[in-house]
């Protein structure tokens, strides 16, 4: 029999700083990758290049890089340890294993790291204070950035602003964001931005685009239709026999996520296996489509399978959201979501 635990609703998680700096690190989902385990697709050759390039970058964390290398070879640049790049990003759309390679790149170095989300470093900032976060990320070899926003300018020239002085102070860095599909080769517009917006920090990062398919989706059925509320539960109490079941209402849910900072929606989602969500609405307001953002990342990371009904999540969002200027997190949730609801309703393992 599976084990009901507290709906998210009820819940009111706390967060000290010192747990914000435990977090920093990569999420379940990703504990164990390596870049061994990481499956380059033949289709796409520069899945493969990131592999090569991430390997060596790793090698200059730390200590002297070695000259003539990978990374000089494919950016044409002459050998030597002054050029080793202070940082690296990943530009590539979203389902084609940037996280996965990310995590890689912190499980391949030893000592002091941290690997967060944008948002979690600006959150970190919010609570140590900006000149605090930089004297303890300092002492840190790698800094590790998933998904860099660059629809916000105000936390936008914060990060910039962090970023460039972690790499005075030595730290190498690494980020990810995300190109949507249909923007890959047509200018690299993610890479682009973000040179533009790190500003003098630009030129010391080395773009690595990684193309291919949402390997969430790549070869996959459309997502499960959802269920009607009535059978919703005892569903997922048959389809997960013993796993621990938290039962929300969408309304209730999307309330309590307005009196809980983003922050604590890793707590918020803790020692859960299945999430059942009844009666899915499609999110009107803005605000709240941001932070359904984060929470969907967090039942990510986590793995916890989702069991709905309701509007199926490709109707989560507006089309004007989906459209507008934060596309991109817009269809990376739609795309995890989705993912979960198929374990959650079709017993598949996410990947």
């Amino acid at each position: 029999m599976p084990s009901y635990v507290t709906p998210l609703s009820q819940r009111t998680p706390q967060l000290g700083v010192g747990q914000l700096l435990e977090g920093l690190e990569p999420s379940f989902r990703f504990a164990e990758v390596s870049f061994d385990s990481y499956i380059p697709d033949p289709a796409h050759p520069s899945q493969e290049k990131a592999v090569t390039a991430l390997r060596e970058f790793s090698d200059t964390v730390g200590r002297r890089p070695a000259s003539g290398g990978f990374l000089d070879r494919l950016f044409g640049r002459q050998a030597s340890a002054a050029q080793a790049p202070a940082g690296i990003y990943l530009d590539g759309g979203f389902g084609v294993g940037k996280t996965h390679l990310l995590a890689s790149l912190y499980h391949s170095v030893e000592g002091q790291r941290a690997f967060g989300t944008f948002v979690e470093y600006t959150n970190l900032v919010g609570a140590l204070s900006f000149r605090r976060t930089v004297d303890v990320l300092s002492e840190y070899k790698l800094v590790c950035i998933d998904e860099f926003e660059l629809d916000d300018p105000g936390d936008t020239v914060l990060m910039s602003r962090l970023m460039r002085e972690l790499a005075d102070a030595g730290v190498k860095l690494a980020a990810t964001s995300n190109t949507l599909p249909g923007s890959l080769g047509e200018g690299r517009f993610a890479a682009v931005d973000f040179q533009r917006e790190i500003q003098v920090l630009s030129d010391q990062f080395t773009v690595i685009k990684v193309d291919g398919e949402d390997y969430r989706h790549r070869g996959l059925p459309e997502a499960p239709a959802p269920l009607s509320s009535a059978e919703v539960e005892e569903f997922a109490a048959e389809q997960h026999p013993e796993a621990a079941i938290a039962v929300d209402d969408f309304d209730a849910l999307c309330e309590r996520m307005t009196s809980v900072h983003p922050s604590r929606y890793r707590q918020l989602v803790s020692e859960v296996d299945v999430l059942v969500l009844k009666g899915v609405e499609t999110i009107e307001a803005q605000a709240l489509a941001l932070r359904f953002v984060v929470l969907a990342d967090r039942l990510y990371d986590q793995d916890v399978s989702i069991v709905a009904s309701g509007v199926p999540f490709d109707q989560l969002f507006t089309d004007e959201m989906m459209s507008g200027g934060y596309m991109k997190k817009y269809h990376r949730t739609v795309s995890r979501l989705t993912a979960l609801a198929r374990a959650g309703q079709m017993g598949e393992e996410t990947v």
